[in-house]
Protein backbone atom coordinates (compact mmCIF):
# COMPACT_ATOMS: atom_id res chain seq x y z
CA UNK A 1 0.00 0.00 0.00
CA UNK A 2 1.37 3.17 -1.23
CA UNK A 3 2.02 6.13 1.11
CA UNK A 4 4.55 9.46 1.73
CA UNK A 5 7.92 8.40 2.56
CA UNK A 6 8.56 8.97 6.64
CA UNK A 7 11.90 10.63 7.47
CA UNK A 8 13.78 10.41 10.34
CA UNK A 9 13.99 13.05 13.19
CA UNK A 10 10.47 14.41 11.67
CA UNK A 11 8.38 13.42 14.32
CA UNK A 12 8.57 12.26 18.38
CA UNK A 13 11.47 13.58 20.91
CA UNK A 14 13.34 15.02 17.93
CA UNK A 15 10.59 17.86 17.32
CA UNK A 16 10.66 18.54 21.44
CA UNK A 17 13.78 19.82 21.56
CA UNK A 18 15.66 22.42 20.22
CA UNK A 19 19.66 23.18 20.59
CA UNK A 20 21.17 26.54 22.04
CA UNK A 21 22.41 28.18 18.74
CA UNK A 22 19.04 27.57 17.34
CA UNK A 23 17.06 28.98 20.16
CA UNK A 24 19.71 32.21 19.99
CA UNK A 25 19.10 32.72 16.10
CA UNK A 26 15.40 32.26 16.33
CA UNK A 27 15.33 35.11 19.19
CA UNK A 28 18.07 36.93 17.23
CA UNK A 29 19.89 37.62 20.70
CA UNK A 30 23.56 37.00 21.72
CA UNK A 31 24.70 34.39 23.94
CA UNK A 32 24.87 36.85 26.79
CA UNK A 33 21.43 38.49 25.96
CA UNK A 34 19.77 34.81 25.65
CA UNK A 35 21.69 33.80 28.78
CA UNK A 36 20.08 36.47 30.62
CA UNK A 37 17.00 36.23 29.41
CA UNK A 38 16.85 32.30 30.56
CA UNK A 39 17.76 33.36 34.15
CA UNK A 40 15.02 36.38 34.28
CA UNK A 41 12.09 34.02 32.59
CA UNK A 42 13.25 30.88 34.82
CA UNK A 43 13.91 28.63 31.99
CA UNK A 44 16.53 26.13 32.31
CA UNK A 45 17.91 23.19 29.44
CA UNK A 46 16.79 19.62 29.35
CA UNK A 47 18.86 16.49 28.88
CA UNK A 48 16.55 14.51 26.29
CA UNK A 49 15.75 11.06 27.30
CA UNK A 50 16.95 9.75 23.89
CA UNK A 51 19.81 12.65 23.17
CA UNK A 52 21.43 10.50 20.11
CA UNK A 53 17.28 10.67 18.27
CA UNK A 54 17.12 14.47 19.30
CA UNK A 55 20.73 15.14 18.38
CA UNK A 56 19.55 13.65 14.67
CA UNK A 57 22.13 10.30 14.98
CA UNK A 58 25.23 12.79 16.56
CA UNK A 59 26.73 12.32 19.31
CA UNK A 60 28.00 15.65 19.86
CA UNK A 61 27.96 17.34 23.36
CA UNK A 62 24.88 20.32 23.02
CA UNK A 63 22.99 21.72 24.72
CA UNK A 64 19.27 21.70 24.78
CA UNK A 65 16.25 23.40 25.67
CA UNK A 66 12.42 22.53 24.96
CA UNK A 67 10.47 24.46 21.91
CA UNK A 68 7.76 25.56 24.07
CA UNK A 69 10.05 27.31 26.36
CA UNK A 70 12.02 29.24 23.12
CA UNK A 71 8.12 29.95 21.62
CA UNK A 72 7.54 31.28 25.17
CA UNK A 73 10.28 33.56 25.27
CA UNK A 74 9.23 34.63 21.66
CA UNK A 75 6.83 37.14 22.97
CA UNK A 76 9.08 38.82 25.85
CA UNK A 77 8.93 42.35 25.96
CA UNK A 78 12.33 42.49 27.70
CA UNK A 79 13.70 41.11 23.90
CA UNK A 80 12.95 44.54 22.36
CA UNK A 81 14.85 46.20 25.51
CA UNK A 82 17.88 44.08 25.07
CA UNK A 83 17.61 45.36 20.82
CA UNK A 84 17.04 48.77 21.85
CA UNK A 85 20.11 48.99 24.64
CA UNK A 86 22.84 47.65 21.82
CA UNK A 87 21.52 50.29 20.43
CA UNK A 88 21.70 52.86 22.56
CA UNK A 89 24.89 51.49 23.37
CA UNK A 90 26.09 51.65 19.49
CA UNK A 91 25.17 55.54 19.79
CA UNK A 92 26.88 56.18 22.75
CA UNK A 93 30.01 54.80 21.02
CA UNK A 94 29.97 57.07 17.79
CA UNK A 95 29.35 60.41 19.89
CA UNK A 96 32.22 59.47 22.52
CA UNK A 97 33.99 59.18 19.11
CA UNK A 98 32.96 62.44 17.04
CA UNK A 99 33.37 64.32 21.10
CA UNK A 100 29.69 64.96 20.40
CA UNK A 101 29.32 65.82 24.38
CA UNK A 102 25.94 67.13 23.67
CA UNK A 103 24.45 64.23 22.15
CA UNK A 104 26.50 62.09 24.80
CA UNK A 105 24.32 63.86 28.05
CA UNK A 106 21.24 63.79 25.70
CA UNK A 107 21.60 59.94 25.05
CA UNK A 108 22.81 59.66 28.55
CA UNK A 109 19.36 61.26 29.85
CA UNK A 110 17.35 59.08 27.33
CA UNK A 111 19.44 55.16 28.39
CA UNK A 112 16.53 52.39 27.52
CA UNK A 113 15.51 50.89 31.20
CA UNK A 114 12.95 47.72 32.02
CA UNK A 115 10.71 46.39 35.35
CA UNK A 116 11.04 42.74 35.68
CA UNK A 117 7.46 43.27 37.48
CA UNK A 118 5.26 41.06 35.52
CA UNK A 119 8.13 38.56 35.21
CA UNK A 120 7.86 38.63 39.30
CA UNK A 121 4.22 38.05 38.99
CA UNK A 122 4.36 35.59 36.33
CA UNK A 123 6.44 33.02 38.25
CA UNK A 124 4.57 33.21 41.31
CA UNK A 125 1.34 33.51 40.89
CA UNK A 126 0.29 33.35 44.68
CA UNK A 127 2.58 34.82 47.23
CA UNK A 128 3.07 31.43 49.19
CA UNK A 129 4.82 30.60 46.05
CA UNK A 130 7.43 33.72 46.40
CA UNK A 131 7.73 32.70 49.80
CA UNK A 132 9.02 28.65 49.05
CA UNK A 133 11.24 30.00 46.46
CA UNK A 134 12.42 32.75 48.35
CA UNK A 135 16.32 30.84 50.42
CA UNK A 136 18.14 31.40 47.46
CA UNK A 137 17.08 35.41 47.20
CA UNK A 138 18.14 36.10 50.26
CA UNK A 139 21.13 33.98 50.85
CA UNK A 140 22.44 36.02 47.11
CA UNK A 141 20.84 39.34 48.39
CA UNK A 142 23.25 38.55 51.75
CA UNK A 143 25.73 37.47 49.79
CA UNK A 144 25.80 40.76 47.51
CA UNK A 145 25.63 43.20 50.65
CA UNK A 146 29.06 41.68 51.79
CA UNK A 147 31.02 42.57 48.23
CA UNK A 148 33.59 45.71 48.50
CA UNK A 149 32.61 48.50 46.18
CA UNK A 150 35.50 47.39 43.38
CA UNK A 151 34.76 47.24 39.20
CA UNK A 152 33.51 43.44 39.87
CA UNK A 153 29.94 44.69 40.74
CA UNK A 154 27.37 47.96 40.50
CA UNK A 155 27.81 50.09 44.02
CA UNK A 156 24.09 50.58 43.73
CA UNK A 157 23.66 46.85 43.40
CA UNK A 158 25.16 46.51 46.84
CA UNK A 159 23.45 49.10 48.23
CA UNK A 160 19.82 47.66 47.32
CA UNK A 161 21.06 44.41 48.39
CA UNK A 162 22.05 45.57 51.78
CA UNK A 163 19.27 47.81 52.34
CA UNK A 164 16.75 44.70 51.44
CA UNK A 165 18.76 42.35 53.59
CA UNK A 166 18.03 44.89 56.42
CA UNK A 167 14.60 45.13 55.84
CA UNK A 168 13.71 41.95 56.23
CA UNK A 169 16.19 41.04 59.15
CA UNK A 170 13.76 43.57 60.61
CA UNK A 171 10.55 41.95 60.07
CA UNK A 172 12.29 38.61 61.26
CA UNK A 173 12.85 40.54 64.51
CA UNK A 174 9.09 42.34 64.40
CA UNK A 175 7.66 39.08 63.91
CA UNK A 176 9.50 36.77 66.34
CA UNK A 177 9.59 34.16 63.24
CA UNK A 178 13.09 33.17 63.70
CA UNK A 179 13.34 29.45 65.19
CA UNK A 180 17.16 27.85 64.09
CA UNK A 181 21.11 29.08 63.85
CA UNK A 182 23.94 27.28 62.86
CA UNK A 183 27.72 28.48 62.66
CA UNK A 184 29.47 26.51 59.99
CA UNK A 185 32.51 27.22 57.73
CA UNK A 186 30.64 28.82 55.00
CA UNK A 187 29.27 31.13 57.37
CA UNK A 188 26.05 31.32 59.79
CA UNK A 189 22.26 29.23 58.50
CA UNK A 190 19.67 30.69 59.73
CA UNK A 191 16.13 29.16 59.62
CA UNK A 192 12.85 30.93 59.93
CA UNK A 193 9.07 30.73 59.89
CA UNK A 194 7.48 33.02 57.55
CA UNK A 195 3.12 32.96 57.65
CA UNK A 196 4.06 29.07 58.19
CA UNK A 197 6.83 28.47 55.99
CA UNK A 198 10.09 27.52 56.29
CA UNK A 199 12.76 30.03 54.85
CA UNK A 200 16.47 29.22 55.44
CA UNK A 201 19.40 31.41 54.18
CA UNK A 202 22.97 31.86 54.56
CA UNK A 203 24.50 35.11 55.37
CA UNK A 204 28.87 35.34 54.93
CA UNK A 205 31.25 36.11 57.98
CA UNK A 206 32.63 40.03 57.70
CA UNK A 207 35.73 38.94 56.81
CA UNK A 208 37.66 40.49 53.73
CA UNK A 209 36.34 39.76 50.82
CA UNK A 210 38.50 38.39 47.96
CA UNK A 211 37.37 38.25 44.52
CA UNK A 212 37.32 34.22 43.01
CA UNK A 213 38.95 34.51 39.18
CA UNK A 214 36.93 31.53 38.57
CA UNK A 215 33.38 32.74 39.12
CA UNK A 216 31.27 34.51 36.18
CA UNK A 217 29.86 37.71 38.06
CA UNK A 218 27.69 38.75 34.99
CA UNK A 219 25.80 35.52 36.07
CA UNK A 220 25.89 35.89 39.26
CA UNK A 221 24.69 39.60 39.17
CA UNK A 222 21.79 38.55 36.57
CA UNK A 223 20.16 36.64 39.12
CA UNK A 224 20.49 38.96 41.78
CA UNK A 225 18.55 41.40 39.62
CA UNK A 226 15.56 38.99 39.39
CA UNK A 227 15.79 38.21 43.04
CA UNK A 228 16.21 42.16 44.20
CA UNK A 229 12.94 42.90 42.43
CA UNK A 230 11.20 39.57 44.33
CA UNK A 231 12.45 40.69 47.76
CA UNK A 232 11.30 43.93 46.86
CA UNK A 233 7.76 43.18 46.73
CA UNK A 234 8.23 40.36 49.46
CA UNK A 235 8.92 42.64 52.27
CA UNK A 236 6.49 45.23 50.93
CA UNK A 237 3.85 42.35 51.70
CA UNK A 238 5.52 41.02 54.77
CA UNK A 239 5.38 44.68 56.36
CA UNK A 240 2.04 45.34 55.51
CA UNK A 241 0.74 41.62 57.21
CA UNK A 242 2.17 43.05 60.66
CA UNK A 243 0.72 46.46 60.14
CA UNK A 244 4.36 48.57 59.94
CA UNK A 245 5.50 51.40 57.69
CA UNK A 246 7.26 50.79 54.43
CA UNK A 247 9.75 51.60 53.55
CA UNK A 248 10.76 51.40 57.51
CA UNK A 249 10.66 53.92 59.97
CA UNK A 250 12.40 53.77 63.49
CA UNK A 251 9.54 54.51 65.79
CA UNK A 252 9.47 57.77 67.43
CA UNK A 253 10.55 57.04 70.79
CA UNK A 254 13.45 55.07 69.80
CA UNK A 255 15.01 57.57 67.42
CA UNK A 256 15.32 60.24 69.96
CA UNK A 257 17.13 57.55 71.67
CA UNK A 258 19.20 56.69 68.51
CA UNK A 259 20.53 60.64 68.20
CA UNK A 260 24.14 61.09 68.76
CA UNK A 261 25.03 63.87 70.66
CA UNK A 262 25.97 67.27 68.95
CA UNK A 263 29.41 67.32 67.25
CA UNK A 264 29.23 63.21 67.14
CA UNK A 265 27.61 62.63 64.03
CA UNK A 266 28.95 59.09 63.36
CA UNK A 267 27.30 59.19 59.59
CA UNK A 268 25.70 61.86 56.52
CA UNK A 269 21.85 62.36 57.28
CA UNK A 270 21.44 60.21 53.63
CA UNK A 271 23.04 57.33 54.77
CA UNK A 272 22.30 57.63 58.56
CA UNK A 273 19.00 56.20 58.64
CA UNK A 274 19.82 53.01 56.97
CA UNK A 275 22.81 52.10 59.47
CA UNK A 276 20.29 52.79 62.41
CA UNK A 277 18.35 50.67 60.76
CA UNK A 278 20.88 47.86 60.39
CA UNK A 279 22.07 48.13 64.10
CA UNK A 280 18.89 46.35 64.50
CA UNK A 281 18.58 47.93 68.35
CA UNK A 282 15.26 50.01 67.53
CA UNK A 283 11.52 49.18 67.31
CA UNK A 284 9.54 50.06 64.16
CA UNK A 285 6.56 52.66 63.56
CA UNK A 286 3.65 51.31 63.23
CA UNK A 287 0.56 52.65 60.32
CA UNK A 288 -1.90 52.21 63.21
CA UNK A 289 -0.78 52.50 66.94
CA UNK A 290 -1.53 49.50 68.66
CA UNK A 291 -3.50 49.89 71.86
CA UNK A 292 -2.68 47.52 74.49
CA UNK A 293 -5.45 45.89 75.72
CA UNK A 294 -6.12 42.43 77.85
CA UNK A 295 -4.98 39.35 76.88
CA UNK A 296 -8.45 37.38 75.36
CA UNK A 297 -8.43 33.65 75.46
CA UNK A 298 -9.83 32.60 71.82
CA UNK A 299 -12.21 30.10 71.39
CA UNK A 300 -10.65 26.55 69.90
CA UNK A 301 -12.64 24.63 67.89
CA UNK A 302 -11.11 21.06 66.99
CA UNK A 303 -10.19 20.70 63.49
CA UNK A 304 -12.92 18.02 61.25
CA UNK A 305 -11.33 14.15 62.14
CA UNK A 306 -8.80 15.48 65.08
CA UNK A 307 -8.64 13.14 68.04
CA UNK A 308 -8.75 14.56 71.49
CA UNK A 309 -5.02 13.64 71.90
CA UNK A 310 -3.90 15.34 68.65
CA UNK A 311 -6.09 18.34 69.54
CA UNK A 312 -3.72 18.36 72.90
CA UNK A 313 -0.45 17.44 71.15
CA UNK A 314 -1.33 20.60 69.00
CA UNK A 315 -1.92 22.69 71.90
CA UNK A 316 1.29 21.77 73.34
CA UNK A 317 3.32 22.49 70.73
CA UNK A 318 1.87 25.97 70.20
CA UNK A 319 2.54 26.48 73.94
CA UNK A 320 6.32 25.69 73.56
CA UNK A 321 6.68 27.88 70.28
CA UNK A 322 5.16 30.58 72.78
CA UNK A 323 7.69 30.16 75.20
CA UNK A 324 10.86 29.93 72.44
CA UNK A 325 9.69 33.21 71.12
CA UNK A 326 10.13 35.01 74.77
CA UNK A 327 13.26 32.89 75.80
CA UNK A 328 15.66 36.08 75.79
CA UNK A 329 12.87 38.24 77.43
CA UNK A 330 13.65 40.37 80.44
CA UNK A 331 17.50 39.96 80.15
CA UNK A 332 19.78 42.63 78.73
CA UNK A 333 22.60 41.78 76.92
CA UNK A 334 26.11 43.85 76.22
CA UNK A 335 28.25 43.08 73.42
CA UNK A 336 31.73 43.45 73.66
CA UNK A 337 33.76 44.90 70.67
CA UNK A 338 35.53 41.63 69.93
CA UNK A 339 32.48 39.74 69.08
CA UNK A 340 30.15 39.54 66.05
CA UNK A 341 27.36 42.29 66.82
CA UNK A 342 25.10 41.72 63.99
CA UNK A 343 24.61 38.08 64.62
CA UNK A 344 24.55 38.47 67.92
CA UNK A 345 22.01 41.67 67.86
CA UNK A 346 20.09 39.91 65.56
CA UNK A 347 19.37 36.35 67.59
CA UNK A 348 18.82 37.91 71.10
CA UNK A 349 16.24 40.64 69.59
CA UNK A 350 14.39 37.87 67.72
CA UNK A 351 13.54 36.23 71.05
CA UNK A 352 12.65 39.22 73.15
CA UNK A 353 15.99 40.07 74.94
CA UNK A 354 17.71 43.94 74.73
CA UNK A 355 20.65 44.63 73.49
CA UNK A 356 23.23 47.05 73.10
CA UNK A 357 27.38 47.68 72.56
CA UNK A 358 30.06 50.41 73.09
CA UNK A 359 28.56 53.71 71.35
CA UNK A 360 31.95 54.10 69.54
CA UNK A 361 31.88 50.70 67.97
CA UNK A 362 28.41 51.70 65.90
CA UNK A 363 25.37 53.53 65.51
CA UNK A 364 22.18 52.25 67.56
CA UNK A 365 23.85 51.65 71.07
CA UNK A 366 21.07 52.02 73.60
CA UNK A 367 22.50 51.82 77.14
CA UNK A 368 26.17 51.69 78.92
CA UNK A 369 28.36 48.93 79.82
CA UNK A 370 28.02 50.30 83.57
CA UNK A 371 24.30 50.41 83.63
CA UNK A 372 23.79 48.34 86.57
CA UNK A 373 20.57 46.06 85.03
CA UNK A 374 23.10 44.37 82.11
CA UNK A 375 21.98 40.72 83.19
CA UNK A 376 24.63 38.97 80.36
CA UNK A 377 27.69 40.25 78.88
CA UNK A 378 28.95 38.58 75.78
CA UNK A 379 32.88 38.17 75.69
CA UNK A 380 35.29 36.84 73.67
CA UNK A 381 38.75 36.45 75.37
CA UNK A 382 40.50 34.48 77.74
CA UNK A 383 39.81 36.21 81.11
CA UNK A 384 37.78 39.27 81.72
CA UNK A 385 39.79 41.78 83.91
CA UNK A 386 37.53 44.35 85.78
CA UNK A 387 33.96 42.38 86.77
CA UNK A 388 30.42 43.28 88.12
CA UNK A 389 29.07 41.35 90.29
CA UNK A 390 25.59 39.69 89.57
CA UNK A 391 26.42 39.72 85.57
CA UNK A 392 26.90 36.62 83.66
CA UNK A 393 30.07 36.75 80.84
CA UNK A 394 29.41 34.44 78.29
CA UNK A 395 31.23 33.63 75.08
CA UNK A 396 29.10 34.23 72.19
CA UNK A 397 28.32 30.35 71.18
CA UNK A 398 26.08 30.47 74.50
CA UNK A 399 22.87 32.46 72.64
CA UNK A 400 23.31 30.38 69.71
CA UNK A 401 23.25 27.17 71.69
CA UNK A 402 20.15 28.31 73.81
CA UNK A 403 17.91 29.21 70.47
CA UNK A 404 18.69 25.55 69.17
CA UNK A 405 17.99 24.11 72.18
CA UNK A 406 14.54 26.14 72.95
CA UNK A 407 16.05 26.53 76.73
CA UNK A 408 18.59 28.93 78.56
CA UNK A 409 21.14 26.42 78.85
CA UNK A 410 23.57 26.60 81.97
CA UNK A 411 25.76 28.88 82.02
CA UNK A 412 29.20 27.18 83.71
CA UNK A 413 29.91 25.71 80.00
CA UNK A 414 30.56 28.94 78.52
CA UNK A 415 32.45 31.27 80.96
CA UNK A 416 35.40 32.81 79.54
CA UNK A 417 38.49 31.19 78.89
CA UNK A 418 36.61 27.80 79.46
CA UNK A 419 36.52 24.58 76.66
CA UNK A 420 33.37 25.09 74.94
CA UNK A 421 30.84 22.29 74.01
CA UNK A 422 30.71 21.15 70.52
CA UNK A 423 27.97 23.67 68.34
CA UNK A 424 25.73 20.79 67.20
CA UNK A 425 23.48 21.27 64.31
CA UNK A 426 19.94 22.02 64.79
CA UNK A 427 19.03 20.95 61.37
CA UNK A 428 20.16 17.13 61.82
CA UNK A 429 17.54 15.01 62.72
CA UNK A 430 18.06 11.60 64.27
CA UNK A 431 16.53 8.61 63.41
CA UNK A 432 16.37 4.68 64.70
CA UNK A 433 19.75 3.21 64.22
CA UNK A 434 21.75 6.53 63.84
CA UNK A 435 24.82 7.68 66.00
CA UNK A 436 23.47 10.07 68.84
CA UNK A 437 26.41 11.83 70.07
CA UNK A 438 26.22 12.26 74.16
CA UNK A 439 25.80 16.12 73.99
CA UNK A 440 22.62 15.70 72.12
CA UNK A 441 20.80 13.12 74.50
CA UNK A 442 21.74 15.44 77.57
CA UNK A 443 20.30 17.89 75.43
CA UNK A 444 17.13 16.16 75.27
CA UNK A 445 17.33 15.22 78.65
CA UNK A 446 17.47 19.06 79.42
CA UNK A 447 14.40 19.35 77.41
CA UNK A 448 12.61 16.54 79.05
CA UNK A 449 13.40 18.57 82.31
CA UNK A 450 15.21 16.08 83.94
CA UNK A 451 19.49 17.50 85.10
CA UNK A 452 22.09 15.05 83.80
CA UNK A 453 24.58 16.93 85.28
CA UNK A 454 24.24 15.34 88.67
CA UNK A 455 24.28 12.03 87.26
CA UNK A 456 26.99 12.79 85.56
CA UNK A 457 28.81 14.36 88.80
CA UNK A 458 27.68 11.28 90.81
CA UNK A 459 28.98 8.72 88.29
CA UNK A 460 32.22 10.12 88.42
CA UNK A 461 32.48 10.67 91.63
CA UNK A 462 32.39 6.66 92.11
CA UNK A 463 34.88 6.37 89.44
CA UNK A 464 37.68 8.52 91.32
CA UNK A 465 36.12 6.21 94.07
CA UNK A 466 36.72 2.97 92.58
CA UNK A 467 40.06 4.23 91.09
CA UNK A 468 41.38 4.87 94.68
CA UNK A 469 40.39 1.50 95.47
CA UNK A 470 41.88 -0.16 92.75
CA UNK A 471 45.70 1.87 93.47
CA UNK A 472 45.38 0.86 96.80
CA UNK A 473 44.56 -2.86 96.26
CA UNK A 474 46.97 -3.05 93.37
CA UNK A 475 49.70 -2.52 95.86
CA UNK A 476 47.95 -5.16 98.26
CA UNK A 477 48.25 -7.55 95.20
CA UNK A 478 51.21 -7.58 94.30
CA UNK A 479 52.42 -8.70 97.94
CA UNK A 480 49.67 -11.62 97.80
CA UNK A 481 50.75 -12.72 94.47
CA UNK A 482 54.42 -13.15 95.49
CA UNK A 483 52.94 -16.22 99.01
CA UNK A 484 50.50 -17.64 96.24
CA UNK A 485 52.83 -18.51 93.73
CA UNK A 486 54.96 -20.27 96.02
CA UNK A 487 51.70 -22.07 97.21
CA UNK A 488 50.50 -22.91 93.38
CA UNK A 489 54.07 -24.09 93.04
CA UNK A 490 53.41 -26.90 95.87
CA UNK A 491 49.75 -27.59 95.24
CA UNK A 492 51.22 -28.63 91.67
CA UNK A 493 53.30 -30.99 92.87
CA UNK A 494 50.54 -32.61 95.25
CA UNK A 495 48.44 -33.25 92.33
CA UNK A 496 51.05 -34.71 89.98
CA UNK A 497 51.96 -37.43 92.87
CA UNK A 498 47.78 -37.93 93.12
CA UNK A 499 47.65 -38.27 89.21
CA UNK A 500 50.31 -40.87 89.79
CA UNK A 501 48.40 -42.76 92.34
CA UNK A 502 45.02 -42.66 90.80
CA UNK A 503 46.16 -43.81 87.51
CA UNK A 504 47.24 -47.38 88.78
CA UNK A 505 43.81 -47.84 90.01
CA UNK A 506 40.46 -48.95 88.03
CA UNK A 507 38.51 -46.35 86.84
CA UNK A 508 35.04 -46.66 88.50
CA UNK A 509 31.90 -46.76 86.54
CA UNK A 510 28.65 -44.37 87.33
CA UNK A 511 25.35 -43.87 86.76
CA UNK A 512 23.81 -40.25 86.74
CA UNK A 513 19.97 -39.30 86.49
CA UNK A 514 18.91 -37.46 83.43
CA UNK A 515 17.96 -33.57 83.64
CA UNK A 516 14.89 -31.84 82.67
CA UNK A 517 15.66 -29.57 79.59
CA UNK A 518 12.91 -26.65 79.92
CA UNK A 519 11.38 -25.47 76.85
CA UNK A 520 12.03 -21.17 75.90
CA UNK A 521 9.12 -20.83 74.52
CA UNK A 522 10.48 -16.69 73.10
CA UNK A 523 13.12 -18.73 71.49
CA UNK A 524 11.18 -21.37 69.85
CA UNK A 525 8.78 -17.99 68.58
CA UNK A 526 11.73 -16.14 67.04
CA UNK A 527 13.58 -19.20 65.48
CA UNK A 528 9.63 -19.68 63.63
CA UNK A 529 9.83 -15.75 62.55
CA UNK A 530 13.30 -15.88 61.37
CA UNK A 531 12.40 -19.34 58.88
CA UNK A 532 9.26 -18.04 57.77
CA UNK A 533 11.16 -14.64 56.88
CA UNK A 534 13.95 -16.93 55.25
CA UNK A 535 11.06 -18.65 53.10
CA UNK A 536 9.21 -15.16 52.08
CA UNK A 537 12.76 -13.92 50.80
CA UNK A 538 13.65 -17.45 49.16
CA UNK A 539 9.89 -16.84 47.38
CA UNK A 540 10.53 -13.18 46.21
CA UNK A 541 10.51 -12.61 42.29
CA UNK A 542 14.59 -11.53 41.29
CA UNK A 543 13.80 -7.88 40.94
CA UNK A 544 11.99 -8.00 44.42
CA UNK A 545 15.06 -10.15 46.24
CA UNK A 546 17.75 -7.40 44.25
CA UNK A 547 15.65 -4.36 46.05
CA UNK A 548 15.21 -6.00 49.34
CA UNK A 549 18.91 -6.91 49.24
CA UNK A 550 19.76 -3.39 48.81
CA UNK A 551 17.57 -1.96 51.56
CA UNK A 552 19.19 -4.15 53.88
CA UNK A 553 22.97 -3.18 52.86
CA UNK A 554 21.88 0.10 53.44
CA UNK A 555 20.77 -0.42 56.78
CA UNK A 556 23.81 -2.60 57.75
CA UNK A 557 25.93 -0.15 56.45
CA UNK A 558 24.27 2.86 58.16
CA UNK A 559 24.36 0.21 61.64
CA UNK A 560 28.75 -0.49 60.92
CA UNK A 561 29.01 3.55 60.65
CA UNK A 562 27.01 4.48 63.81
CA UNK A 563 29.03 1.70 65.77
CA UNK A 564 32.30 3.11 63.99
CA UNK A 565 31.63 6.75 65.47
CA UNK A 566 30.45 5.52 68.97
CA UNK A 567 33.52 3.32 68.94
CA UNK A 568 35.60 6.19 67.78
CA UNK A 569 34.06 8.53 71.09
CA UNK A 570 34.53 5.88 73.13
CA UNK A 571 38.19 6.06 72.38
CA UNK A 572 38.11 9.88 72.48
CA UNK A 573 36.42 10.18 76.15
CA UNK A 574 38.67 7.15 77.49
CA UNK A 575 41.70 9.38 76.54
CA UNK A 576 40.73 12.40 78.06
CA UNK A 577 40.19 10.36 81.35
CA UNK A 578 43.15 8.77 81.02
CA UNK A 579 44.85 12.76 80.81
CA UNK A 580 42.25 13.49 83.86
CA UNK A 581 44.12 11.27 85.89
CA UNK A 582 47.29 11.65 84.95
CA UNK A 583 46.78 15.38 85.56
CA UNK A 584 45.30 14.70 89.06
CA UNK A 585 48.31 12.31 89.85
CA UNK A 586 50.68 15.18 89.41
CA UNK A 587 49.14 17.46 91.31
CA UNK A 588 49.25 15.51 94.31
CA UNK A 589 52.72 14.57 93.52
Amino acid sequence: MGGLEKKKYERGSATNYITRNRARKKLQLSLPDFRRLCILKGIYPHEPKHKKKVNKGSTAARTFYLLKDIKFLLHEPIVNKFREYKVFVRKLRKAYGKSEWSTVERLKDNKPSYKLDHIVKERYPTFIDALRDLDDALSMCFLFSTFPRTGKCHVQTIQLCRRLAVEFLNYVIASRSLRKVFLSIKGIYYQAEVLGQPVTWITPYTFAHDHPTDVDYRVMATFTEFYTTLLGFVNFRLYQSLNLLYPPKIDGQADTELKPAEGKEYAMDSESYLEKLSALSASLARVVAPTHEDEVEMDEFPVEGETAEQMDARKKEQEALEKHKKLFEGLRFFLNREVPREPLAFIIRCFGGQVSWDKSLCIGATYDVSDPSITHQIVDRPRVEQQVVGRYYLQPQWVFDSVNAKLCLPVADYFPGVLLPPHLSPFVTEQEGDYVPPEKLKLLAMQRGENPDEESEEEEDEEEEEEDDNDKEEGEEEEEEEDESEKEEEMKLKKMEEQKTQSNKALPVKVTAGKLRLEDKQRLEQEQQSEEKRLAIMMMKKREKYLYKKIMFGKKRKVREANKLAAKRKAHDTAVKEEKKKSKKARRA
